[in-house]
């Protein structure tokens, strides 16, 4: 049977028309993320061959979803398919020509990751002109003890790496919740920062569309303009903002966030329309809790998932990848599900927002429960950490571990192979005679995945280490760190020039001129439908 009678392919017009139309429609990119993040179309999602089983029940919650898988070249599309079909999806089709063929027809091509919200972040400043200061003039106000307060807009984890000394982690959405309070002199100057820009200016706008009264600037370019300008940058930083104390701060701020959301046109439900949209299983649905990570932990509304609202703006291909799905924000004050939905509604979400809710709603607590279609793995031959340990103190046992490439360097266990599910073949060449393999990964649950296409391959038997590397640290047994034994090259992760600390200044500037130039790349593709108020 042939590529062309296993599997209908759909033309770069035919998607077009589809994103255009505001169709459901999962254009999949099922390559590793390095490679992703070098070439794609503008709406493709990532979601890479090596993951599929784990990631797809949650990021596609809808069987029926119309989805179109691609590569370029690699073979992995149709190994892809072939695995969606398995699982249960019923329209499943191939990108005509892959990613060539994209280019070819004459499609649009971008880089990097997230590239839609990062597009439409340039955008917001190009139409509404939102102040920034250049680094060095922020340094000079710091430097003066000038009336400023810098917030940092990203997640706690990546401001603690490192951080405009002096500023305050205050992840997106949580701005115009909190800036009056941070800031309750109007004449405070406040700057909004991130890694590069998207957020920094996405933070900014949000405080000035919500008619928070301060002097507003996003801080151009971020800590990489930081950087390239030769100043220093503070790491291990644990300044948070405080809880909402002032009711009259609170009321202020869910009035203007309200607002905002009613000029964006942001659609509002209730809580048992939400789970009856969903029960219906019509429309693909995603139900998110925009709130913090500790929140939703302590207590959230049963079906919901946690995507603070910051990241769910930055990230949405990869929370949201169904382009034409709709996304129901719930929170528990008003502001931040209707600040992040005015965002989501001006790049052409259907959005809504929960009204109505009471704290008698928010009745489950810690993560989120497993996906409803969640995949149940194949059957393991298991063998526990320290029987693993009797056994490799001989020859001839194979640990392949199938974590992530980063994971894998900074732990994993002694004479651990690190390899990619999705280039097993391309890896088996690469190691060491063995009588048998045993399969890891950071709790085994890719490598149930992996380990009967292992034995498929090499004929040798396989097990699963119970409980993954995880167990082997909690019993105790030995670890090493770095890249000692790749089978698989480090494509897993794409390196971020706007992340850590050690990134190339090249690299830096490389990336800024790539976000310069995403306006002129948005006109030539055509399909964004985005719209800024």
């Amino acid at each position: 049977m042939t590529i062309e009678t296993e599997f209908r392919s759909r033309s770069f017009e035919d998607v077009r028309r589809a994103l255009l139309e505001r169709r459901e429609i999962a254009l999949l990119d099922v390559r590793e993320e390095d490679p992703h993040a070098r070439s794609h179309p503008l709406f493709a999602a990532n979601l890479p061959l090596s993951k599929l089983e784990l990631d797809a029940p949650l990021r596609l919650p809808r069987r029926s979803v119309p989805i179109v898988v691609f590569d370029d070249g690699e073979g992995l599309a149709v190994r892809a398919a072939r695995r969606f079909v398995e699982l249960g999806y019923t329209d499943v089709t191939l990108l005509a020509g892959g990613l060539r063929g994209w280019a070819d027809a004459g499609g649009e091509l971008f880089q990097d990751v997230n590239s839609a919200s990062k597009a439409f972040g340039e955008l917001v400043e190009s139409e509404r002109h939102t102040p920034s200061l250049e680094a060095p003039q922020l340094q000079e106000l710091l430097d003066s003890d000038a009336d400023v307060v810098v917030l940092d807009a990203r997640r706690f984890d990546e401001y603690q790496t490192m951080n405009i000394p002096g500023s305050i982690s205050v992840p997106g959405a949580e701005l115009v919740l909190r800036a009056r309070q941070l800031a309750p002199n109007p004449s405070t100057q406040i700057v909004v920062n991130c890694a590069g820009r998207t957020r920094s200016i996405i933070g900014a706008q949000s405080l000035i569309n919500a008619g928070v009264p301060n002097p507003i600037a996003a801080l151009r370019n971020g800590t990489i303009g930081w950087t390239l300008a030769g100043q220093t940058l503070a790491h291990g930083s644990t300044k948070r903002f405080d809880p909402v104390t002032v009711d009259s701060v609170r009321v202020a701020a869910a009035a203007s966030a309200r607002a905002v959301a009613d000029r964006a046109e942001v659609g509002r439900t209730s809580r048992d329309e939400a789970r009856r949209w969903a029960e219906e299983a019509v429309r693909t649905i995603y139900r998110f809790d925009v709130r913090s990570p500790q929140e939703y932990q302590a207590s959230h509304v049963p079906g919901f998932r946690s995507a603070p609202g910051g990241q769910l703006v930055q990230e949405t291909d990869m929370f949201a990848p169904v382009r034409g799905a709709r996304v129901i924000l719930a929170d528990s004050d008003g502001v931040r599900a209707n600040m992040t939905a005015s965002w989501l509604a001006q790049m052409n979400v259907e959005v809504y927002v929960v009204d109505g809710l009471t704290p008698a709603d928010f009745t489950e607590e810690g993560a989120a429960p497993v996906a409803r279609n969640a995949v149940t793995p194949p059957v393991a031959d298991e063998i526990s950490p320290t029987d693993l340990a009797i056994l490799l103190r001989a020859p001839g046992t194979v640990v392949l571990d199938f974590t992530a490439s980063a994971n894998y360097v900074a732990r994993h266990i002694p004479g651990a192979w690190f390899a990619l599910r999705g280039q097993l073949a391309d890896a088996l060449p690469n190691l060491p005679e063995a009588q048998r393999y045993v399969a890891t990964c950071g709790t085994s649950a890719l490598a149930r995945f992996a380990a009967p296409e292992l034995a498929e391959l090499t004929g040798k038997p396989v097990q699963v280490l119970t409980g993954g590397t995880t167990a082997w640290i909690a019993a105790g047994l030995p670890l090493e760190s770095g890249e000692t034994h790749l089978a698989s090259p480090r494509i897993d992760r794409y390196r971020r020039p706007y992340e850590g600390t050690d990134n190339a200044h090249e690299a830096m500037q490389a990336y800024l001129d790539w976000e310069y130039g995403l306006v002129a790349q948005l006109a030539r593709d055509g399909t964004h439908g985005f719209h800024v108020i």
